[in-house]
């Protein structure tokens, strides 16, 4: 992703927080294969645990999902899983310990929620001066990369552990903070809770599925809000959307302010320490 400077976010916990905040994430993988096509990518859901918000760190966080077994991207995942365990004969095949190691990196791509095009009469300030503006789009995203441990092996205890917590943790997280579903189990407002279904019923559907256990060696964000334009044109453009009168709208004017005060406040403080 190309994230240029005055757009970028340079702090670690917001890029967390970022994610924490819309667990969605497009999930890609770069694996050769004879029988699947290199790049493959899917929606999944993850939970994320953070382990340090230090940029020095040597893993920021732990991303927690599972796919569908029969997702052909699952299936490159195991056939690499399988041949590398044949070829090296290491001892860390998912076959007996329920897990194995993946040797390529890979990526996840979390989008925000709202994101628009944004038009040239937007631009308060330059258009009616010079016309030198262009249609440009405004949103945010963050990538995170790492290594990823694969729980595959639906007859091992180590695999049905980590789908059965990742589950819980998962419902819980969208129940609650998706969802807003914080009352008393059984009420109205009250999540529902994975013990709500039939134990044999959750065994059936953990056969289904492999678990993707991500540690984050590298991430990286960008909120791509209008900052790079002036102020009077930042302004245009945060009234603009608020006068759409959409959700949308109002949220990405909000953040563009946001982020146009973010802006400033760097620059100002660059300015002083010159």
């Amino acid at each position: 992703m190309y994230i240029r400077g005055v757009h970028a976010e340079e702090q670690i916990k917001p890029l967390l927080n970022f994610i924490h905040q819309n667990p969605l994430g497009i999930f890609t993988t770069a694996i050769p294969s004879a029988s699947h096509p290199l790049l493959q990518s899917s929606h999944v859901p993850w939970v994320l645990d953070i382990i340090s918000d230090d940029p020095d760190a040597p893993v920021k966080g732990r991303l927690r999902g599972h796919m569908a077994r029969q997702n052909p991207q699952a299936k490159a995942i195991i056939e690499a899983l399988q041949s590398s365990s044949s070829s090296t004969n290491t001892g860390d095949e998912v076959t007996g310990g329920g897990d194995g190691l993946l040797e390529q990196e890979v990526l996840v791509l979390f989008n925000g929620p709202h994101h628009h095009y944004v038009t040239p009469k937007f631009y308060v300030e330059t258009k009616p001066a010079t016309a030198k503006v262009v249609p440009t789009w405004n949103y945010s995203a963050v990538q995170a990369y790492g290594k990823a441990r694969i729980y595959h092996s639906s007859g091992s205890a180590a695999t049905s552990e980590y789908l059965g917590q990742q589950m819980k943790d998962l419902s819980t997280l969208c129940e609650t903070e998706i969802m807003g579903y914080t009352g008393e189990k059984g009420t109205t407002n009250g999540p529902w809770e994975i013990e709500d279904a039939p134990e044999r019923y959750l065994e059936i559907m953990k056969k289904g599925v492999i678990g993707v256990e991500i540690e984050i060696e590298r991430i990286g964000g960008k909120w791509k809000m209008s900052q790079e334009m002036s102020v009077g044109d930042r302004n245009g453009v945060a009234e603009g959307f608020k006068n759409l009168g959409t959700e949308i709208g109002v949220a990405i004017s909000q953040c563009v302010r946001e982020r146009g005060e973010i802006c400033d406040e760097a620059k100002r403080k660059a300015k002083e320490s010159s």
